[in-house]
């Protein structure tokens, strides 16, 4: 791995996707080419950034036929531009595994190498966001990905309201956490979820890219504004509110042992009180 003090410049795709799946497909890759002619060697997408938001709509079976494999066809597609471009890709989509789907995060090398994918681990259910009739739940450790300038971790949209996995990111060292997102306007008071990723920024001692969705659909409207947070929490790039958008980053590696978390609150942690916690406290696990 290479040494952390350079800078590595972040894009974060903020578009819309409708109905025709091939125009969201190519609008997508040229955002991905002009982000690299730009010098971004990372490019984020937002939560299902190439298919509209299906759980705006309530489903009554889990719709198997709306999602596809990882690898494939998106995955193939984003691979072998990512290889001819030289940028990491991290992607979203409706991922179909058996007869189980997942809302799903590819991770794809500079080299177009499928690293791995992040899945989600809680699944909402209330108005316009009827994921529970979509989604399975993911088991296991959320992953890091090794990639030249550091370790990649990924927080799928809801999965940011638990404190726990940008936890599980931290201790393994993740450096930035990408979290695509579906956040619609309105969603929360004003300034609430730039909030709790400026705690998880902080706490953690690591860079966050908030990637959201745009555009008018059906039933809701999303808000746009991604946004990038530094290991001290503050804000240091913001997009705007409700347009398309590619937003450039550049984050200073180098800052990341300066981090309060990693200087302090991560050393002076203490797991085996936490342990004797949830002993003494099942109802909390």
């Amino acid at each position: 791995m290479t040494s952390k003090s350079r800078s590595l410049r972040v894009a974060l795709v903020q578009q819309p996707a409708g109905e025709d799946l091939q125009a969201n497909l190519v609008r997508a890759l040229a955002a991905l080419e002009d982000a690299a002619r730009r010098g971004a060697e990372l490019v984020c997408f937002a939560e299902l950034a190439l298919t509209p938001f299906h759980p705006q709509h309530p489903a009554e079976r889990m719709p198997l036929e709306l999602a596809e494999p990882v690898p494939g066809p998106t995955t193939e597609a984003f691979s072998a531009r990512a290889r001819e471009l030289g940028v990491a890709v991290v992607l979203n989509l409706y991922e179909r595994d058996g007869d189980r789907a997942f809302d799903s995060s590819p991770v794809l090398g500079p080299d177009g190498a499928l690293l791995g994918r992040t899945r989600m681990y809680h699944i909402a259910d209330f108005e316009h966001f009827h994921e529970r009739g979509y989604y399975a739940p993911a088991d296991g450790t959320p992953p890091v990905y090794e990639l030249p300038w550091g370790r990649l971790g990924v927080v799928i949209c809801y999965d940011r309201h638990y404190p726990e996995c940008f936890r599980a990111l931290a201790l393994q060292g993740a450096d930035l956490v990408v979290v695509p997102q579906a956040g619609a306007k309105g969603e929360w008071p004003p300034g609430v979820f730039e909030a709790e990723i400026q705690a998880a920024a902080l706490q953690n001692g690591f860079f966050v890219a908030l990637c959201n969705r745009v555009g008018r659909e059906p039933r809701l409207e999303f808000a746009g504004e991604s946004f990038v947070c530094a290991p001290d929490g503050a804000v240091t790039a913001r997009a705007a509110k409700g347009q398309a958008e590619v937003l450039l980053c550049d984050l200073d590696l180098g800052a990341l042992d300066a981090a309060p978390a990693r200087r302090l609150f991560l050393p002076d942690r203490r797991p085996e009180l936490y342990r004797a916690w949830r002993e003494s406290m099942p109802e909390i696990e």
